[in-house]
């Protein structure tokens, strides 16, 4: 117990240490007081644990230093995307065009007229700077956008039948991730959710002996991050806009992640876009601007004016209204698709999903020999692997994007504690391991990033890397 007493004195203060190192009043005092008596604390519970039997003045201090610098990092900050999946949700989903980053910095930088109207020098409307552009560009009568497509659908049914019934198939009651499923969404809204059909078959008269005077529209959830196969039956958009029609009801359709290109033409499956879906003559469609669009979150609303007017009006549209910089980032990616090419070249989520092979191919080739060139052959084993890569953000459900990977395997220490160690270095690299190497897609790599790869896997090679002091 003496010799536990003497280690405890020996801890230095907390004045003690801010005056004899200058290098912490490049931090905040509150922050550097605060981690000074966290890592004290620690080695106090250290000597009384029996855990710490020497007290080491520097490796304080290097630890106090380590720990200032990672509180003062950004906690929301790049990350190198080598999954292989383009739309990665928990990475951020769509990466911006660089007309919509500029456009961003200068909206950032400078005041705007975000709601005021140049022409007759008073108040305006937000929805004005992308409304004539996505009507011009679907063929909807009017729009609107709010931040996101859950909020989009929600704002629709509470506008539209609040109190009363919506129809909606059984197999269309999807999970939209984050475990928010499209019945708990409905219901909040205030309405009565009516299910007909069954998980695999639902057919025009279930929508249709469901029907009574309580009902206010009839709803069609687009099956965007799923597919139903086999023994199955859906009735078509066009179908239960015809239904609609027959008995004055409102159709709505969420299309979930909307695109206006036709991708077949360039190897990639069928989607209905937006285009095809507002010429069935349905009455609202809503999706996400931050998906296949490649745009920034949001959720965009379409459809015939009477019905948009009116979700205007909800008080509610003021809580789930987009800011200045969503709006900025979403008009200049829709400005791109007045050209098909260049919304391909320049939109970077069409243009990793289009990708082509040869060029797949260049790019895992280059960043094979980057490597190659900064690693030995003694710390780990390299090869060029074809895979497959993913849409991802709940978009075009079992395609199939094949790929190239860069497949490497360290030799001094696991394949999963090299994954965790690229994880936790900055910036971070996000990889998937398949059949016991680590894999490195192409697909999602900027080019930017093949410069600075190799240098960080030597890093995380390291033998001390990671480790506490």
């Amino acid at each position: 117990m003496k010799e536990k007493q003497k280690l405890l004195r020996q801890i230095p203060s907390v004045d003690e240490i801010l005056k004899q190192n200058l290098i912490l009043q490049n931090f905040p005092r509150h922050l550097a007081v605060n981690t000074i008596r966290e890592v004290l604390e620690i080695y106090r519970k250290g000597i009384l644990d029996n855990k710490i039997n020497k007290v080491d003045y520097k490796k304080i201090i290097f630890e106090i230093i380590k720990r200032l610098k990672i509180k003062q990092k950004n906690h929301l900050k790049k990350v190198i995307n080598a999954t292989g999946v383009v739309i990665h949700t928990n990475l951020g989903r769509s990466l911006l065009a660089e007309e919509a980053i500029s456009h961003l910095i200068e909206v950032a930088r400078y005041y705007n007229n975000l709601e005021y109207d140049l022409k007759i020098g008073k108040r305006g409307s937000r929805y004005v700077h992308v409304e004539e552009l996505l009507c011009e560009l679907t063929g909807a009568e009017a729009a609107m956008v709010v931040n996101n497509n859950a909020a989009a659908v929600f704002l629709i049914l509470n506008t539209l039948a609040y109190g009363k019934k919506v129809i909606v198939s059984r197999g269309e009651l999807v999970e939209i991730g984050g475990s928010f499923r499209m019945p708990d969404v409905m219901r909040k809204s205030g309405v009565k959710l009516v299910e007909v059909g069954t998980t695999n078959r639902t057919h025009l008269y279930d929508y249709e002996q469901a029907i009574d005077e309580e009902t206010a529209l009839l709803m069609k959830v687009h099956k965007s991050n799923f597919k139903i196969i086999g023994f199955t039956k859906e009735v078509s958009l066009t179908e239960l806009v015809n239904l609609g029609e027959k008995y004055n009801l409102p159709v709505i359709e969420d299309l979930g992640s909307g695109n206006f290109i036709n991708l077949t033409k360039y190897g990639i499956g069928k989607e209905p876009t937006v285009q095809e879906t507002l010429a069935t003559g349905v009455s609202v469609v809503s999706f996400s601007g931050d998906k296949l669009l490649g745009g920034p979150q949001a959720g965009i609303i379409l459809g015939k004016r009477s019905y948009l007017e009116a979700i205007k009006k909800n008080p509610l549209n003021r809580a789930l209204r987009i800011d200045k910089f969503t709006l900025a980032a979403l008009e200049s990616t829709l400005k791109l698709y007045r050209d098909e090419e260049k919304a391909i070249r320049e939109i970077p989520t069409l243009y990793l999903l289009t990708i082509s092979q040869k060029e797949l191919k260049r790019k895992a080739m280059k960043l094979k020999r980057a490597i190659k060139k900064y690693i030995s052959e003694e710390e780990i084993f390299l090869t060029i692997k074809s895979s497959i890569s993913q849409a991802g953000g709940g978009s075009l459900p079992g395609e199939v994007l094949p790929t190239y990977v860069v497949a490497l395997r360290p030799k001094n220490i696991s394949v999963s504690q090299l994954e965790e160690k690229l994880r936790q270095i900055d910036p971070p690299i996000i990889a998937r391991i398949e059949e016991d190497m680590l894999y490195l897609d192409v697909r999602t790599i900027l080019d930017e990033e093949i410069k600075i790869i190799p240098h960080l896997i030597k890093t995380a090679l390291e033998e001390n890397y990671g480790k506490g002091t």
